[in-house]
């Protein structure tokens, strides 16, 4: 939104903005903030930044926790939640003395992912188009225990709510998908969504129900860089919550809240351009796709194991990419197949438009390290020419549920927990270290903390399913 440090004087000036946010992101994806009068927000702290404490984010160990933020003045946006007139910025984390990019801030990653890009690729950009699936309930409930485990969640959308106040406009299971009001609540509050965003800056394409019949709802943004669709990414996230917030209900990203309902992806459609020219497109390719598009998709198959250590970090992850329904767990690439891993949208038949989507991510990842990895994928795989073809990862076009079984045994199985998706990341993570983007201690770090944080605790409790199945053993 901004240039220079007048210009966000000025604009200050004219909406008397009287407190300055600077939100940043962590190392697992959450955002956290600190808030300044505007008075304190000089030109000196440009070049000074805010001090933090980056042990308690996952960036530094505590003997070394020092650092500063500094605002990223092209992201500044009011911030339409503050009963203040508040102006928000995105901030990257930089190094307390030397006042340089932090290596494991986030958005230094995928910063230092696109200039590897330009270099192996000769000026070539990412563009990136993450879709956004989440629930809204209207109630919810979390209680965990010594002596208990319980999670209970509400909407008047669903078939089975006692709450929909007798009027019989319900979604059955599965039955949302593009779902119209009266049975569709949430129209209202998705507007209100796409609106407060647009005012940020963050354009949107449109908005729907999603299949889940209890409050799944999808927004989409256009195209846009690696580091721009990062901070839109954190926008969404953070605008679904607070809107919803406001209403007395709660928006979740979480991929699989509900048993036997659809679950939550983030699918990233993705596409190389230089200048005007579309480097994906070829009009005599597969799906229009040109040979660095096939090798871009080589290498997010060669490596989509340990790319889901990153881009599908929670145990949850793993209850959405289940066989049979559309979220992918097979290592293959189609056209306009919704179980493929990668997928070639039909409808993107524009020369400016042909792209490819990669299906498995989900929003638990952190979205620019799972952008960044996903972009070191692909590179290594043009770097590497790696055909799609001549690892068995397709095209297939048929549906592989429909294959006798030794077909579908022959094609690439996804990991099914995150344990075994960390330790694909742990055997394969040079493709990440390619051009300095990421780092064996950034990986490292990852994979212990995930380990020792989310798996061992999870798996060390007591199923509720477990004790009905087993307390009259």
């Amino acid at each position: 939104m901004f240039e220079t440090f007048d210009d966000v004087r000025r604009y200050m000036a004219d909406a008397d903005v009287r407190m300055v946010d600077l939100k940043f992101v962590d190392l697992w994806g959450a955002w956290h903030h600190v808030t300044l009068p505007a008075d304190q927000f000089t030109p000196a702290l440009l070049e000074e930044g805010v001090g933090f404490d980056g042990s308690s984010v996952g960036f530094r160990d505590i003997a070394s926790g020092d650092m500063v933020l500094v605002p990223d003045l092209r992201t500044g946006a009011p911030d339409p939640f503050w009963d203040v007139p508040t102006l928000g910025f995105i901030c990257f984390a930089m190094e307390a003395d030397s006042r340089t990019p932090y290596p494991h801030d986030p958005r230094n990653a995928a910063a230092r992912a696109a200039a590897w890009l330009a270099e192996v690729v000769d000026g070539a950009v990412s563009r990136w188009g993450p879709e956004f699936e989440f629930y809204v309930f209207d109630d919810v409930h979390i209680d965990n225990g010594p002596n208990r485990a319980m999670y209970r969640v509400e909407s008047v959308e669903a078939e089975w709510s006692v709450s929909n106040g007798g009027r019989g406009h319900v979604i059955p299971m599965g039955g949302g998908y593009h779902a119209i009001p009266p049975k569709d609540r949430l129209f209202n509050l998705r507007a209100e969504i796409s609106e407060r965003l647009q005012a940020m800056g963050v354009p949107v394409k449109y908005h729907h129900h999603e299949v889940g019949g209890p409050g799944q709802v999808e927004l989409e943004i256009p195209l846009a860089g690696i580091v721009e669709a990062g901070d839109m990414g954190m926008l969404v996230k953070y605008v679904a919550k607070m809107s919803a917030f406001g209403h007395g209900q709660a928006a979740t990203f979480m991929p699989k809240p509900l048993f036997g309902e659809a679950g939550s992806g983030m699918h990233f459609h993705q596409q190389l351009v230089r200048g005007a020219q579309n480097l994906f497109h070829d009009p005599g390719g597969y799906g229009l796709l040109s040979d660095l598009a096939r090798w871009y998709i080589g290498g997010l198959l060669l490596h989509a194991p340990a790319l889901l250590g990153i881009t599908n970090s929670s145990t949850n992850s793993y209850r959405r990419l289940v066989p049979g329904f559309e979220a992918p767990v097979r290592t293959f690439f189609s056209l306009a197949n919704r179980s493929a891993a990668v997928r070639i949208p039909k409808y993107a038949n524009a020369p400016d438009a042909v792209r490819m989507e990669f299906r498995p991510p989900d929003a638990t990842g952190n979205i620019y390290l799972s952008m960044a990895a996903q972009l070191m994928a692909g590179i290594d795989g043009i770097r590497r020419r790696i055909e799609p073809s001549e690892h068995g990862f397709g095209p297939i076009d048929e549906d592989v549920y429909s294959l006798p079984a030794e077909e579908v045994a022959k094609i690439g199985q996804l990991p099914v927990t995150l344990d075994s998706a960390l330790s694909a990341l742990e055997v394969d993570h040079g493709f990440l270290l390619e051009g300095g983007v990421f780092s064996e201690a950034l990986v490292r770090r990852w994979i212990a903390t995930k380990r020792e944080k989310e798996i061992k605790p999870v798996r060390a409790r007591p199923h509720p399913y477990e004790v009905m199945l087993y307390f009259d053993v």
